[in-house]
């Protein structure tokens, strides 16, 4: 059978994606979805391409490879429960792997297949004390953020103990790289200011004005991000607001497989976003993660919503952005530095969003500069690789990228991901992650 299914050919069409019928009976039902997880296994088996892009699917074959019968019949329960586990939904097998996805008319979509397991079983058992507080994003970063309270957060994650404690109490491996709070969040950081009050200059594909989505993390973790996209925007004409409020885009709770908390954050976000791209507004997040969201998630999530379709046609990568403006003309060529060589990881979150590599074509446009792209997961992804369970798997994963950058001689190493670029930075010898918004402003000198 196996054998059989590896001599057809898969698809040559484009990729298509089917809407997630996360409301229909069937979904949830555990015995359909345990028959439609052996289904996408055995082809999965009898196929094999994806097995250098996670550990999912090492973790699988090896199940098969070491069951009594040699095929996905002889596995245990747990063996599923495994692979599902190892997921952490980067899509890269639905879009650069796999030969089954639809059209195919075997309908592979092996993320979104993952996504169901985790929703099916976060529903009938609810999640752990620590995936339910690392997923919780808005109230951890509220809380640590808080004066003074900031400071004894950051002082114990930064301690042996600290760390410790956290490994022994919540499951967070003490070699993690965890984020710095701010107790001054980009959202105070930066003026808010209606579309009469923001001059803009569109070309063709831009309204030539941005609304900034902070992101959870951009907003209390790496608020420096946000301020450096946003004068970098502002010193090509391109006036930035934020929106009056904002939730997490719903990817931790994605992951997790808590669809009723990522409906939730959908609720309280595009209303308020729909409302500014009606009044002339383009959207742009400093983390792919968050693009992605809006952008494909949530429209297959609520594909009949207008309001959901709406603010996905006017998000965009902020890279993607400034090309956008640049093969118009409108962005500005005079760099006062140079960057010298980059070594660049593209974030799995971006290379999914099929934009070609935005990010290293505009950091090109600097003189002297070189920019050496790494496709290559960085093996973080979301709350992944802080887990004690997961932490050592997460940086088998990363290291190819990590040998890359060490054997590179670069001056910078960059991410588009904050999180990638930490998790990096960690096994790079004297080497910081630096957001390429970051780069840009150090290269325009502003």
């Amino acid at each position: 059978m196996s054998n059989e299914r590896t001599t057809r050919e898969g698809s040559l069409e484009a990729p298509t994606r089917h809407a997630l019928d996360w409301k229909s009976d069937d979904f949830w039902d555990e015995g359909s979805l345990f028959k439609e997880l052996e289904r996408v296994y055995d082809i999965c088996h009898g196929c094999r391409r994806c097995f250098s892009l996670c550990h999912s699917f090492p973790t699988l074959f090896d199940a098969v490879d070491e069951s009594d019968t040699g095929e996905v019949d002889g596995i245990s329960r747990q063996a599923y429960w495994d692979v599902v586990d190892h997921c952490y939904l980067c899509d890269m097998c639905y879009m650069s792997k796999c030969p089954y996805v639809p059209p195919h008319e075997w309908n592979v979509d092996f993320p979104h297949l993952m996504l169901r397991a985790k929703a099916v079983r976060f529903r009938r058992e609810g999640a752990s004390r620590r995936d339910r507080l690392l997923s919780a994003t808005d109230t951890v970063g509220s809380l640590a953020g808080i004066p003074v309270v900031a400071e004894v957060v950051n002082a114990v994650n930064r301690s042996d103990a600290g760390r410790k404690l956290l490994s022994k109490a919540l499951g967070v491996h003490p070699e993690a790289p965890i984020p710095t709070y701010h107790s001054r969040p980009l959202r105070s950081r930066l003026k808010t200011r209606s579309a009469a009050e923001a001059s803009a200059e569109p070309t063709e594909e831009t309204r030539g004005r941005v609304v900034l989505f902070a992101t959870c993390y951009g907003n209390r973790n790496v608020p420096e991000v946000g301020e450096d996209l946003a004068a970098v925007f502002e010193h090509n004409g391109i006036p930035v607001t934020l929106a009056p409020s904002e939730r997490c885009c719903g990817m931790p709770k994605l992951e997790l497989g808590d669809l009723e908390s990522v409906a939730q954050a959908m609720e309280a976000n595009v209303p308020v976003l729909a409302k500014l791209v009606d009044e002339g507004w383009d959207i742009v997040a400093p983390v792919p993660s968050c693009v992605l969201m809006f952008k494909q998630e949530l429209p297959l999530m609520f594909p009949d919503r207008e309001d959901v379709a709406k603010v996905a046609a006017a998000m965009f990568d902020p890279f993607n952005y400034l090309m956008l403006r640049h093969k118009a003309g409108k962005l500005k060529t005079e760099f006062a530095n140079s960057l010298g060589k980059v070594s660049y990881q593209v974030p799995c979150h971006l290379r999914v969003q099929n934009i070609g590599l935005k990010t290293r074509e505009v950091l090109s446009l600097v003189p002297d500069t070189q920019v050496e792209a790494i496709e290559r997961c960085s093996g973080h992804d979301g709350t992944y690789a802080v887990k004690n369970e997961f932490h050592d798997i997460s940086l088998k994963i990363a290291r190819p990228v990590i040998r890359k950058v060490n054997q590179s001689g670069c001056d910078h190493f960059t991410s588009d991901c904050p999180m990638a670029g930490d998790q990096i930075a960690h096994g790079v010898e004297g080497k910081d992650s630096r957001h390429p918004a970051s780069l840009l402003r150090l290269a325009y000198g502003i």
